[in-house]
């Protein structure tokens, strides 16, 4: 099956050694049979690109602007800015569309990512257009076609690996971290696995508890992935493309509840920093750390707390692993207040790790003990009452934001 796959590469390639990705800069990997692309040009935004040296691994067009800020701010005017709206499913595709055009080698493999176009829609119109062989409709068995992905990308190809739901890609575990994280290491090298694991999570709308898994926290221990959420449009498909091109193996976190948000997104070719927070609202009395869905709940927050007279400054952190610690180090230096809201559960989340980064790397700038809002640790209850209890919800971070700022 695996020869199968790698007719969908066109070529075989040689595999690079190349296996770190530089916290401040992002390389652009072009693609290893179209020498044409190498004199393609991209965008390359984070939360403070115009200010940063990206080295001479990144080359922007002269011609374009580099694009300052992840999302606009609500004050920013973006009417007369260029660029058209998508949902966030759909930026998510148009990003995949646009790397598979790109690269040859760039493969999906999944279920139901054919011809139905995937359970919320992100591969839609991907098989008519590259063919069976690149977009892969397989069964139902996450470790089969997991290890299938991890082996395909052993041999050059770049697969993006669909889970329906990630808790199912639980029955993929020890492809993912025995396989998935370690071959690098274990060959000596020798092998690059740049495949790109990705799916819907979090908490929906009655879903159950089998179908509300946060696997972030699962996955935060396993050495040598690195993981991103992604929470707008904008990021999602910024993310979605640095993802493909990385040879690091990346897990993209897609929230179910976010996929029908909608943002004008450029026109232009970009890519997220993998590695970088994204600064969602500047403030002077205390950082609010967040991801994914949260961050909207925070900014719900946020209005209260402003009319109450706080000034919050509000983070995406959008790379679980590693985390932006000069961007969350800033911050904690400015304010002295570290507040951190996920969906996560309590017990070994990623909270409980950025806790530990903190108290660690900035301990001394700390007026207060770092406070942690996360999910109750049970099951995701089937009633939609019961289910809301279990998340964090804006009044608990008010009141949070309160108690610390005392």
């Amino acid at each position: 099956m695996s020869s199968i796959i790698h007719g969908a590469g066109a070529a075989t390639t040689t595999l690079s050694t190349f296996n770190s990705v530089d916290s401040k800069k992002l390389f652009v990997v072009p693609s290893r049979t179209n020498l044409s692309v190498r004199s393609q040009r991209y965008i390359v935004a984070g939360s403070d690109a115009s200010k940063k040296n990206f080295g001479s691994g990144l080359r922007v067009r002269h011609s374009q602007k580099l694009i300052p800020n992840a999302v606009a701010t609500k004050e920013a005017d973006t009417s007369a800015s260029t660029g058209h709206e998508l949902l966030l499913f759909e930026a998510l595709q148009e990003g995949l569309e646009e790397e598979m055009d790109r690269d040859p080698h760039v493969c999906v493999m999944g279920e139901d990512v054919g011809h139905y176009g995937g359970s919320y829609k992100v591969t839609k119109g991907l098989a008519d257009k590259f063919g069976d062989l690149r977009v892969l409709d397989t069964p139902i068995c996450e470790n089969a076609f997991t290890g299938m992905g991890i082996g395909a990308a052993m041999t050059g190809l770049r697969p993006v690996i669909e889970g329906m739901n990630m808790g199912f890609l639980l029955l993929a575990f020890n492809q993912i971290s025995n396989n998935c994280g370690m071959l690098h290491y274990t060959s000596g090298g020798q092998f690059t696995i740049p495949v790109v694991i990705r799916g819907p999570g979090g908490v929906g709308r009655q879903l159950g508890a089998e179908h509300s898994q946060r696997l972030e926290s699962y996955f935060q221990s396993i050495p040598g992935i690195q993981m991103v959420a992604c929470s707008t449009p904008y990021n999602a498909k910024g993310l979605m493309k640095a993802a493909i091109r990385s040879e690091n193996p990346v897990i993209l976190f897609e929230h179910v509840l976010l996929y029908n948000l909608k943002e004008k997104i450029p026109d232009e070719d970009y890519i997220c920093n993998l590695e970088e927070a994204e600064m969602v609202r500047p403030g002077e009395h205390i950082t609010i750390l967040t991801y994914s869905r949260m961050r909207y709940h925070v900014m719900q927050a946020a209005k209260t707390l402003v009319n109450k007279g706080y000034d919050p400054e509000v983070i995406d952190i959008r790379s679980l692993k590693p985390f932006d610690l000069h961007t969350i180090g800033n911050s904690v230096k400015k304010t002295h207040r570290v507040l951190i809201v996920e969906e996560c559960m309590r017990t070994g989340g990623i909270g409980a790790s950025l806790t530990a980064a903190i108290n660690e790397n900035f301990h001394d700038y700390l007026d207060a003990p770092v406070m942690c809002l996360s999910s109750q640790d049970v099951p995701t209850p089937y009633a939609g009452t019961l289910e809301e209890w279990t998340v964090v919800q804006p009044a608990q971070i008010v009141t949070a934001v309160e108690q610390l700022c005392q």
